[in-house]
């Protein structure tokens, strides 16, 4: 049996989680995890803790580990708080970025339009999850970078639709985004935080439909007329 290091089940736990693999609200068994990463209930226990803390998970005394779930109040907070976060996370991006951050930044860029260029959902979901992270880390701001961090791992979930293009207009979606990340990366390069704020909100804006139709599917097909017909046949 393979045995993983704490730190790569930590990893692949996110990963499962933020490809949905591990649905929202699925509860978590202890002794399974332990089996399947070849460890033992400790360092498991410390995995769960760590990843509550980072939100990923909620532990509660009586019912131990379920993924984070994703419920109407969680997604309206969702909703209203995203933009906000985003737009002060790419002020403070131009402001402060490094230059080895703007070179990883790119690297990550690389990854995500071979990924959407491959229509590879599951890898450009996690690339663009590096990418609004390592956005966050250039901000400098340890307060705005918690909220983003948590932001995220709802954001990567709920955005797995938006990487499956259904249509070809959906699929200019897609390359539209990919554009716009290299937008921003010139914004970030040149200081020019207007910009970046600007850049950031059309960019939410790009997805956000998607991600609302995510969270709010398409209505059950009803026959009206057939329904009319039968009115008072109950």
């Amino acid at each position: 049996m393979t045995r993983f290091s704490k730190e790569d089940c930590l990893s692949d736990l996110r990963r499962r989680i933020l490809s949905t693999e591990l649905a929202p609200g699925l509860d978590l068994d202890e002794g399974t995890i332990a089996a399947r990463y070849g460890l033992s209930r400790t360092p498991v226990r410390e995995v769960l803790q760590r990843l509550q803390g980072e939100g990923y998970l909620e532990l509660t005394q009586n019912r131990g580990a379920k993924v984070a779930s994703m419920g109407i109040a969680a997604m309206r907070t969702f909703f209203q708080t995203a933009p906000m976060i985003y737009a002060n996370i790419a002020r403070l991006a131009a402001e402060n970025r490094t230059e080895a951050q703007l070179d990883a930044l790119k690297e990550i860029q690389r990854e995500f339009a071979a990924a959407t260029g491959g229509r590879d959902a599951g890898r450009a979901v996690l690339a663009n999850h590096a990418f609004h992270a390592l956005i966050g880390e250039m901000a400098h701001n340890p307060y705005l970078t918690a909220a983003l961090s948590r932001l995220l791992i709802d954001h990567t979930r709920l955005s797995q639709t938006f990487y499956r293009p259904a249509s070809e207009a959906e699929s200019d979606l897609v390359a539209k985004a990919c554009a716009q990340h290299d937008a921003m990366i010139a914004a970030i390069e040149k200081r020019e935080s207007a910009l970046a704020i600007d850049l950031t909100l059309q960019h939410w804006d790009l997805s956000r439909d998607r991600m609302e139709r995510y969270v709010r599917p398409d209505p059950l097909p009803v026959d009206v007329i057939s329904l009319k017909e039968r009115r008072d046949a109950i």
